[in-house]
């Protein structure tokens, strides 16, 4: 075998696997194409000692650490297949050849698909977001809207009335709330629009107006958005592991997916995608592999 682990995916989930390998002197390959989900993110917060910086600046400074340990090595390209061979697993990478490893770690985040409305793909993680906790702070108190419909959009609601007084439902088209929910979120001062939105108009991802069908317009500090989400690579198909209801892949406490040898770590495997979260399913997956082959070697 060429190494011990490759690890597809050079973020936070991935990072954190490779110091934990490196530290344990295991021989790893880190295969990563650049194109984190949070690169339009300008700071990250709700992580301790990194709260306010920029995602590209913690990458940077995490990649620097890890590269200290020799038997951890990185390669900038993007891996696009992968297969089971006798011992462990082979990954094609687009423009280096193949690699074998006994431990494959699936670190590659996920693919946000976007409703298709003008703008909003500019704004995304900017100022149209998706969890409370790692943007809530900075846009508190603002007039803010929710792009959702039915049970999410109440219970967005609910959580959102914490930081935001003003809060408008907006359905993009008829609404899915039930009765009682529309009388409580009313009780609360919440607006509820069904009108079909056509633009958001934004300064360089600030979002300024929601452009609705009718013509007319909402002016909004923030939006929050609950995107569908797509694994970037069809490798459930290509190692035979499951995905969970959710599109993640189906991992143990242990990181560990439902084929062999293959763990999965950070947005890939769940959608609570706090950096806090993400970086301590790395170390976990990385102990729970160097585990398994210690017991295979002892």
């Amino acid at each position: 075998m060429d190494f011990d682990v490759i690890i597809i995916g050079g973020s936070y989930a991935g990072l954190s696997a490779a110091l934990t390998l490196g530290r344990a002197t295991r021989n790893v390959l880190v295969i990563d194409a650049g194109k984190p989900c949070n690169r339009q993110t300008p700071h990250s917060h709700n992580f301790l000692t990194h709260d306010g910086d920029q995602p590209a600046d913690i990458t940077k400074a995490a990649k620097a650490e890890v590269l200290k340990y020799p038997t951890v090595r990185f390669l900038e390209e993007k891996a696009i297949s992968a297969r089971q061979i006798d011992g462990g697993f082979n990954i094609d990478v687009e423009n280096a050849g193949s690699f074998a490893a006994r431990k494959l770690l699936l670190a590659t985040g996920l693919k946000d698909v976007l409703p298709d409305i003008n703008g909003l793909a500019e704004c995304w993680a900017i100022s149209a977001v998706h969890c409370p906790y790692c943007h809530g702070y900075e846009i508190r108190n603002e007039k803010i809207g929710l792009l959702m419909n039915g049970d999410h959009a109440f219970e967005m609601a609910k959580n959102l009335h914490l930081w935001n007084k003003d809060l408008t439902i907006l359905t993009n088209g008829k609404s899915q709330l039930s009765a009682e929910q529309t009388e409580k979120l009313r009780s609360k001062s919440i607006t509820i629009r069904e009108d079909e939105i056509i633009e958001l108009l934004h300064n360089n991802g600030h979002l300024e107006d929601v452009v609705f069908k009718n013509g007319e317009k909402l002016a909004l500090k923030a939006i929050y958005v609950k995107p569908d989400v797509e694994q970037h690579f069809n490798f459930d198909k290509q190692l035979g592991f499951e995905l969970t209801d959710l599109k993640t892949i189906k991992v143990d406490e242990q990181q560990q997916s439902t084929a062999k040898g293959v763990y999965a770590a950070g947005d890939c495997a769940t959608l609570f995608r706090s950096l806090s979260i993400i970086t301590a399913a790395g170390t976990m997956a990385a102990v729970a592999m160097n585990k398994e082959m210690i017991s295979e070697e002892f």
